[in-house]
């Protein structure tokens, strides 16, 4: 569970889930928050992640999502945290996320995505692992 704020800074609850799965060419991330407004509105991404390369604390990522578009990115490993940094191919969206690890199963993420420079929105949830047998990794936000 979590929490989205948009434009008018109003606290709206969100849940999500995210779930990844490891493939010999790339890593996929099929993510999606749903903002509980009335009516609620859902954000759905699917990422492909690039392999770790020289640098194994630095991941590149491309994203498309179905209200954003193509989104380009780095995924960086500093300490116990991931740091994202994104923009769309137009330029017009950037933003940013950081996943800081509270134990093997949890992590804390907090989020802002801005238009032309301007905040839109930002959001924080709470990001807990549920294995599934045969699958992906798959978390709940």
């Amino acid at each position: 569970m979590g929490t989205f704020w948009a434009g008018d800074r109003q606290p709206i609850d969100a849940q999500g889930r995210i779930e990844i799965s490891h493939r010999e060419s790339c890593w996929l991330l099929a993510g999606s928050m749903k903002v509980l407004s009335a009516p609620p509105v859902e954000f759905v991404s699917a990422y492909s992640i690039e392999l770790p390369g020289r640098d194994a604390t630095t991941l590149k990522w491309t994203a498309e999502n179905a209200m954003l578009g193509k989104l380009l990115g780095v995924f960086s490993v500093v300490g116990a945290s991931i740091l994202s940094i994104f923009h769309s191919v137009d330029g017009s969206y950037q933003g940013t996320e950081h996943l800081a690890l509270i134990d093997p199963d949890t992590y804390h993420a907090c989020a802002m995505l801005l238009f032309n420079d301007r905040k839109l929105s930002s959001w924080q949830v709470e990001l807990t692992r549920i294995e599934r047998r045969g699958k992906g990794r798959s978390a709940r936000k």
